[in-house]
């Protein structure tokens, strides 16, 4: 469990490093010349996140490295490295290099990993005597988009509580009178990327693997391109790859897990027993069948759940997961003694319901997915392995345990674009889509159900119609749809 990992200074290697008396007056410098930034919060839901050249610039992450250091200074009991890691973007390498600028100029030492997945920084901060990580990506996102990923000590999200901290010292809210002067160090750790490798492999090690299993892997041009192939390969399993080299132009585009045809027909073209599709970091994934059919969270975490639950590592049978969790899935699961337990969309909130139930298992539709047992924070790798696992376990395709768990109710989604921020969050005072809502809702009763949301993420709102067959499905997206694009896009 992650709760017994002990944490060790074993991968410090012989970096330890000390200030030089280089930084006097570092702190007053940052304080002064402060930058303009949006009235808005910057944190979102998967920390700050934008389009660079207009939110996101070289001097803000250097701030944002400068206020994150002294934050996580502060708060830790003794004073330790920041591991940093980075996609495949081309803005990556910029904002990485100005935010090591940042920390160390907080006089703390920066442990470089460069390409990597977000999993792998938040898993080698809790293992280490790491104060705290970073991750420069925006997971899904565009090229264009990059985001700053802050961890915690423990390798888990950083609380809001610390984040309102940076963001108050980015603001010139805060003094920095009594923080330390000094400056600190810079250093390529690319080797400790294999302590990760290694823990991916470790909870299958023994005589299992997969050796047989012919396996497509969609790599997104993204932060898994080097890893992900190694990983399979060592495992035994024949391994096809898409989209596989760093590629800052075309990361996540057509490709990756929010675009699975490609892999679904290269599936079926090799006969594969199975294709994972990863986002741009690496932090989610999500499957297709050997059919070429697709398979999202909801499947992923009900049959891991139940294979869990068989082997009596599921306290409470309880799986935690999102409003968006399909509601074939939830009753499903309740019929074969689970509890399911629903959060606000996003990872950080699975991962605090969680910590608060005791939960092992949670998720999200998108391919989020975190098993406490084995990892701090969502893995698109660790749980593509533990699926393919299962799949070579139970000497059952893919296709047939889908066919064997539930059948989905028909859901949309539809993304409307809604560039002003303040209408884009105030779309429940519009009250022609409150009412629209309020008689969709009436007229489907108990067979189905509605979700509008303002992203945390990109500037839409967010429209899902949930229902027992299509064709209400159907008509009601599209009237919801259309009052969001009359009355506030």
């Amino acid at each position: 469990m992650v709760s017994s990992v002990t944490r060790t200074s074993g991968i410090a290697g012989n970096c330890a490093s000390e200030a030089n008396g280089l930084g006097k007056g570092i702190e007053s410098s940052f304080a002064v010349n402060l930058l303009p930034l949006p009235a808005n919060p910057l944190f979102g839901t998967d920390g700050i996140r934008g389009r660079v050249g207009e939110l996101l610039s070289a001097p803000l992450a250097l701030q944002i490295g400068f206020w994150a250091g002294i934050v996580l200074r502060n708060h830790a009991t003794s004073v330790g490295p920041v591991i940093l890691g980075q996609d495949s973007r081309n803005s990556s390498d910029m904002l990485a290099m100005a935010l090591s600028a940042g920390l160390t100029a907080a006089g703390l030492e920066v442990w470089y990993l460069g390409l990597c997945p977000t999993p792998c920084v938040a898993y080698l901060t809790s293992i280490s005597d790491a104060i705290g990580g970073v991750m420069i990506s925006a997971s899904h996102n565009p090229p264009e988009d990059n985001g700053i990923k802050i961890f915690g000590a423990d390798g888990g999200k950083l609380p809001q509580q610390l984040q309102a901290e940076i963001e108050a010292g980015l603001r010139g809210k805060i003094s920095t009178a009594a923080t330390h002067s000094n400056c600190g160090r810079h250093y390529s750790r690319l080797e400790l990327i294999d302590y990760y490798s290694q823990a991916l492999k470790k909870p299958l090690d023994g005589n299992f693997n997969l050796e047989g299993m012919k396996i497509v892997l969609d790599l997104a041009w993204g932060a898994a391109v080097g890893l992900a192939p190694t990983v399979f390969t060592q495992m035994g399993a024949e391994v096809i790859c898409l989209h596989n080299e760093a590629d800052g132009d075309r990361i996540n585009v057509d490709c990756g897990s929010t675009h699975l045809d490609i892999l679904a027909a290269t599936v079926q073209e090799h006969n594969a027993d199975i294709g994972f599709a990863f986002d741009g970091d690496a932090d989610r994934v999500l499957a297709v069948d050997n059919t070429g059919r697709q398979v999202n969270g909801d499947y992923i975490l009900y049959l891991w759940g139940r294979h869990l639950q068989q082997k009596q590592q599921l306290p409470d049978n309880l799986i935690v997961s999102t409003v968006m969790a399909n509601l074939g899935f939830e009753k499903a699961w309740q019929e074969i003694g689970g509890k399911l337990i629903r959060t606000a969309v996003g990872d950080q909130y699975v991962q605090a319901e969680m910590l608060r139930t005791g939960g092992m298992l949670g998720g999200e539709q998108s391919g989020h997915i975190l098993c406490r047992h084995y990892a701090v924070t969502g893995d698109g790798l660790l749980t593509a392995l533990h699926i393919a696992a299962l799949v070579k376990q139970t000497g059952v395709s893919l296709a047939e345990l889908v066919e064997q768990s539930f059948q989905t109710y028909p859901q949309l989604l539809r993304n409307v674009r809604v560039i002003d921020r303040d209408r884009r969050l105030a779309w429940k005072d519009c009250q022609p889509l409150q009412k629209a809502i309020a008689l969709a809702e009436s007229a489907m009763g108990d067979s189905g159900r509605i979700l509008v949301r303002a992203s945390g993420t990109e500037p839409v709102i967010r429209v899902m119609v949930e229902a027992a067959n299509a064709e209400l499905t159907n008509h009601w997206t599209n009237e919801l749809v259309s009052k969001v694009q009359q009355y506030i896009a």
